[in-house]
């Protein structure tokens, strides 16, 4: 229904803050990352989820095109709810998350709020099946340059498979990470990187 919201911050809570665009307050639920990002009295764009049950209708808010894709793919997962969601997001970064997911990290998921680790092996179980190996090694080989060929295990495959987790294309994936790799980046910075180039 709304792709986004852009006005001006009127009020902020503990877990969400007040936008004001067109003379209408929009009560928005929001990550951590996206409360710090919004300044009372000044204009800010949220990218925005409407979230719809019999009993209510929710308005969740990002800060960021990443931020919401990955909030989308953890709501299907079986057992992530909206408040579950938007704590990993409270917690995770979206490249620390596809990180976590490809290296079966349950420690840095449990690191939200509410995640125990039963659940966080269940997000990491689910997400990892999006990656086809197949996928990957036609995307990788369409790429043309033989230099930058992902080995399995390697950083440069393990970078293109945190892109597609986080709901990528292999191709858009292997491109991505393709225009700014680097053997000196370590692989988050690699993933950051990635994600910066396919937001513009």
């Amino acid at each position: 229904m709304y792709a986004y919201i852009k006005g001006r911050i009127d009020s902020r809570g503990k877990d969400y803050i007040v936008i004001e665009a067109g003379g209408i307050g929009y009560k928005v639920f929001a990550p951590l990352s996206t409360l710090e990002a919004a300044v009372q009295n000044q204009d800010f764009k949220v990218y925005t989820y409407l979230n719809v049950r019999e009993d209510a209708m929710t308005l969740f808010g990002f800060a960021t095109k990443e931020e919401l894709a990955m909030f989308e793919l953890l709501l299907t997962v079986s057992g992530i709810g909206p408040k579950a969601a938007l704590a990993i997001l409270s917690a995770v970064s979206p490249s620390q998350f596809g990180l976590a997911v490809i290296t079966e990290d349950v420690k840095t998921l449990t690191g939200a709020q509410g995640i125990g680790p039963k659940l966080a092996k269940r997000v990491i179980l689910e997400l990892k099946d999006k990656i086809s190996k197949e996928q990957l090694d036609m995307a990788s080989g369409a790429l043309g340059d033989k230099s930058i060929v992902p080995k399995e295990g390697s950083r440069l495959s393990e970078a293109i498979s945190a892109l597609v987790v986080l709901g990528y294309s292999p191709m858009e994936a292997s491109k991505a990470v393709a225009s700014v790799y680097s053997d000196e980046l370590d692989l988050e910075t690699i993933i950051k990187n990635s994600l910066k180039g396919l937001s513009l």
